[in-house]
Formats: C-alpha cells, structure tokens, sequence
C-alpha cells in the first residue's frame, strides 16, 4: 500500500516533470557540492549520498557530500541559501529548517521561503505511535482510553519543542483530547533509553529508531502517522484507521537550490532526480531505511511546503512555540 496519499499527490506532477528550457551547455564545468545539514550516517547523509551517485552520472561531473552540521539542520541550510545561484551549489534536508525553524527561531540567518528554491520532494516516510508495554495497551483505542482515565500522569518525549516529533504527538494530543506531559530530549537514542528505563510513557518517532526495539519487544508499536499504511509496516495500522480520519504526519526529506538558480538549471536536475527516484533500484534502498519514494516537480514540492507552513504554523501558534 503508498506510503502517504496525501505526500503521493504531490508527487503527480514528477511523473510528467519538466519539458522547460534546455540547460545552458555551460553547465555543468566543474564538481557540484551538496550540502546535507545532518551528520554523516544520518538518513538525510543516507539517502542524499544514494541519490548523489547516478545524479552525477547524469550531470557528467562529481557530486560532493558536505555534511554542514549544526542547530538542528539550519547552519548547512543557511549556507545554501546564501550561496551564489549558479547551480553549483544544492541543498538535501528535512522538512524542519525549511518549515519550522522560521518560526520557531528568534534569529534565523535566512529564510527558506525567499531564498531557497524547490528541485524535488525526494522521499518520505511515516512517523511511528509507541508506548511503553508496562501500559499493558495492545492498540490506539486502549491507549487513549488509558490516558483519558490518567489525566496528566503521562510522559511523552520527542526530540525538542517544534521538532516533527513532537508536534506530530502534540497534534494527535490535541485530537484525541488527552492531557499529557511533554519532555524534550536532544535526540531520540535518549527519548528511547527514558522510555526504557519508564521516565516516558509514549512517544512519535522515526521508524528506523523505533522498530529494532518493538522487534525486540522492549516499546510497544500502535500505530503509523501517514495516511496509508507502509509496505514496510504493513501490520501497522494507521491513525487515521484508528479513530483520527484525516490525521497525517509524515518526515520527508527533499531537494533544493539557493533563490535565483536558473530555471533551465533547476528543471535539468529535477528531470534528472525524478528518473532516479522513480527507480525500482532507489525505491529498493530506501526500504531498510523505512522510507518511501516521491519525486515531484519544483512546483509539487513548493505547494507541499506551503501547505505544511500553514498547517505546522497553526500548531505552533496553538502551542504558543512561534518565536517572537
């Protein structure tokens, strides 16, 4: 089954992308550099480095990883979009600096919505509900009911305030009228080891982090966040089945350039980034790493960002986060 039929719409526009100007026979000349706000061995490093190779097949030069790390993706992000918009210089990152950090930050040194520009929507992948098993819950109804009757006597972690996994527990919260105490941590190997050692009840997390411990029977797995269930998950119901219709939040990682990138530059490597995507050879790699294709226009991904920015922003407002 897809992987998000709402992230699959925006990927439609891929599968016909870009008959746009040719790219001008000047470039590429020389090695382009690839900045990945994460550390090297991160999903982001994983898959940008999966994609790299045959994209630089296709270009006819190098494509160089540069793992820019730091404040939670927005230092290598801010290198891009102050970058000169030659096309030597692409950004890969999550959907945080691009879509929460603007509002969460008191001093962002740029602005993703001015200054960067959309290549493509790369990959996606559902988040994971689980719960410790000492709640003795076996799905989503039981675990609501339990924390319905606890009001306020759970704990939830997640990797800091306005991170995806925090607002996507603080949304479902929200939905299912729970009151429960929120914990930040600075990754998720600590929220998982508060969760073993039962300073936390319950938690969002990335798959690739919560399955190796539901496997080893040490968390408790409810549920997946996207709107249809995973292939890789395909046991995992979702929340939507689960008494949340509609209910969606997926992480997603994606493509882009500084502002200003010539358009013949920007449609020549989401042409190219599509055809790789799309391939059975990327879909394969991406599986043990709990995430799914996309591939999308520039104009797919830019109305995937602007629909999160409206939507995320109305939590964090909500939640009273938004910097001031």
């Amino acid at each position: 089954m897809g992987f998000s039929r709402a992230t699959a719409a925006y990927a439609v526009a891929g599968a016909t992308a870009a008959t746009a100007a040719p790219t001008p026979l000047a470039w590429p000349q020389r090695p382009l550099r690839l900045v990945v706000p994460f550390p090297g061995g991160s999903s982001p490093d994983l898959i940008a480095r999966t994609l790299a190779e045959p994209l630089a097949q296709a270009l006819g030069q190098p494509i160089v990883i540069d793992n820019k790390v730091g404040a939670g993706g927005n230092i290598g992000t801010g290198v891009v979009a102050k970058a000169p918009p030659d096309g030597y210089t692409l950004l890969f990152t999550i959907q945080g600096p691009l879509i929460t950090a603007p509002m969460l930050a008191k001093a962002l040194p740029y602005d993703p919505a001015r200054e960067l520009r959309s290549i493509s929507l790369v990959a996606s992948s559902p988040n994971v509900l689980v719960v410790s098993p000492s709640l003795g819950v076996e799905n989503v109804a039981q675990f609501v009911a339990l924390a319905r009757r606890q009001v306020g006597a759970l704990n939830y972690g997640s990797i800091g305030n306005g991170s995806a996994a925090h607002l996507a527990m603080a949304s479902f919260i929200e939905r299912a009228g729970l009151s429960m105490v929120h914990v930040p941590y600075a990754g998720f190997p600590q929220v998982v080891n508060a969760m073993l050692a039962g300073q936390l009840q319950a938690g969002i997390m990335v798959p690739a982090i919560a399955m190796p411990q539901v496997r080893g029977g040490k968390l408790k797995a409810l549920a997946v966040t996207s709107a249809g269930r995973m292939a890789a998950l395909s046991d995992l119901p979702t929340l939507a089945e689960s008494g949340f219709p509609g209910f969606e939040a997926t992480s997603w990682q994606a493509l882009l350039a500084p502002a200003g990138t010539p358009t013949s530059i920007v449609d020549r490597l989401a042409t190219e980034t599509i055809r790789i995507v799309k391939s059975e050879t990327f879909r394969r790699a991406l599986l043990p790493l709990y995430f799914s294709a996309a591939g999308t226009s520039p104009d797919g991904l830019e109305t995937l960002m602007r629909d999160e920015r409206q939507r995320w922003g109305q939590l964090i407002r909500q939640l009273r986060l938004a910097r001031e």
